[in-house]
């Protein structure tokens, strides 16, 4: 199956996406700062398990209350599984978690990809609603894809992280904003690699049919070989965006003045 990978588009924001790039901040830092055994690792080699566990989201105790998941060994043991006590610590409130997840990454390339897409994308989305709005929007979606994520999986004893859910409620927006913006991406097909410029529906739309496709197969698949990928939260993320961004949204740059600008 090939690659695509956006790298620009092409509307212009009225100012500078502060939230976005605060944000970005706050999941690299994180990432760099939170989540790490010792000083900065960046081949993310020595990622703190316990500390990512943590922060992380486990269906299994959303859709537990009252009970709690905690690593032992190489194990992730949560109160109520067979043979299994109290495993309460010094951890942080289940509600926390929620958040907390939205903000932890399992590896240096699963915080690129998902920082390159907010970065892209998410300055438009946020010119779109100001500020305040969009920080609003940003959480509901990461919520909403958790939500989803629980539902389909809710005894899953896995951990759930990273900024996915949300960066996919802010794809489904610029969708609905800008579905035929220009994308530059990169196509990969084995060792075949081009730029392009692709309009935004079939890029994201790409992306979308992708996330739907993998998810079904992950529910089919009786030894789970979704390699560990939260498909179902990349749709509710993805499906509160369609849903919700004209409830949000107070602006859209003109697509067609904006098709004659290139970003730098």
């Amino acid at each position: 199956m090939p690659g695509v990978f956006p790298l620009k588009d092409n509307i212009p924001t009225r100012r500078f996406p502060v939230v976005t790039v605060v944000l970005i901040a706050i999941n690299v830092l994180a990432y760099l700062f939170l989540q790490q055994k010792s000083g900065i690792d960046l081949s993310g080699n020595s990622l703190d398990q316990e500390a990512l566990t943590g922060y992380a989201a486990i269906p299994y105790e959303l859709s537990n209350p009252g009970k709690e998941c905690a690593v032992s060994g190489q194990q992730l043991l949560c109160e109520g599984q067979a043979g299994v006590g109290d495993v309460a610590g010094d951890q942080l409130p289940t509600w926390a978690t929620v958040f907390t997840s939205m903000f932890t990454h399992a590896g240096l390339l699963h915080l690129g990809g998902n920082m390159l897409f907010l970065w892209i994308f998410g300055n438009n989305v946020e010119d779109s609603m100001g500020r305040v709005r969009f920080v609003l929007f940003y959480l509901l979606a990461g919520v909403a894809a958790l939500a989803l994520q629980v539902v389909v999986e809710p005894n899953a004893a896995v951990p759930t992280l990273g900024a996915s859910g949300a960066v996919a409620g802010v794809l489904g927006g610029y969708l609905v904003l800008y579905p035929r913006a220009r994308v530059v991406t990169g196509i990969f097909i084995i060792f075949f690699v081009t730029l392009i410029e692709i309009p935004a529906f079939l890029v994201l739309g790409f992306w979308f049919v992708q996330q739907v496709a993998f998810g079904a197969f992950d529910l089919t698949d009786p030894t789970g070989g979704g390699g560990g990928v939260a498909y179902f939260a990349h749709i509710g993320g993805f499906v509160l965006g369609l849903l919700l961004i004209k409830l949000f949204a107070t602006y859209r740059a003109p697509e067609a003045d904006a098709s004659r600008l290139r970003r730098a």
